[in-house]
């Protein structure tokens, strides 16, 4: 579930609450399904991912495991040619 669907939109979708929101929407939906176990897969970092694990913890869903699937560079992105002045 992402942060506009929960009616956020422009800079406020960055902040740790917004995250929390849509993790407790995403939970919600979950719980209403009849599901009581589940796997999660967390991408990205900075303070709504925290804030999204807090809210995910608190809820009545037991946690099978907790995986960071964050995307990692293996070499990166060549860097810009040095200046020459």
């Amino acid at each position: 579930m992402k942060e506009g669907t929960c009616g956020f939109r422009g800079t406020r979708r960055g902040a740790p609450f917004v995250a929390q929101t849509a993790a407790r929407n995403a939970i919600q939906i979950v719980v209403d399904q009849g599901m009581q176990r589940a796997k999660v897969m967390i991408k990205g970092t900075g303070l709504g991912r925290d804030a999204a694990l807090r809210a995910i913890r608190r809820s009545r869903i037991l946690l099978s495991f907790i995986r960071n699937v964050t995307p990692m560079p293996h070499n990166g992105c060549r860097p810009p040619k040095k200046r020459r002045v």
